[in-house]
């Protein structure tokens, strides 16, 4: 399993990061999605999938 993101269709919401702080982070300079953990394991799959849905601009995709 593989997390993808698109810096260039995230805006920063950062819900991914309240989803999983341990998968996501954000830049300090515009906010986008930074992936700590582009495949996780365990527990984190489902954080992973979790963050995908929430994404109010869609910039995370899980791969399987």
């Amino acid at each position: 399993m593989r997390v993808i993101a698109d810096p260039r269709r995230c805006v920063g919401a950062g819900q991914c990061v309240l989803t999983e702080p341990a998968l996501f982070d954000q830049d300090p300079e515009d906010g986008t999605v930074i992936v700590l953990d582009e495949n996780p394991s365990g527990d984190l799959v489902e954080a992973a999938r979790d963050a995908a849905l929430v994404c109010p601009s869609q910039a995370l995709s899980v791969v399987d």
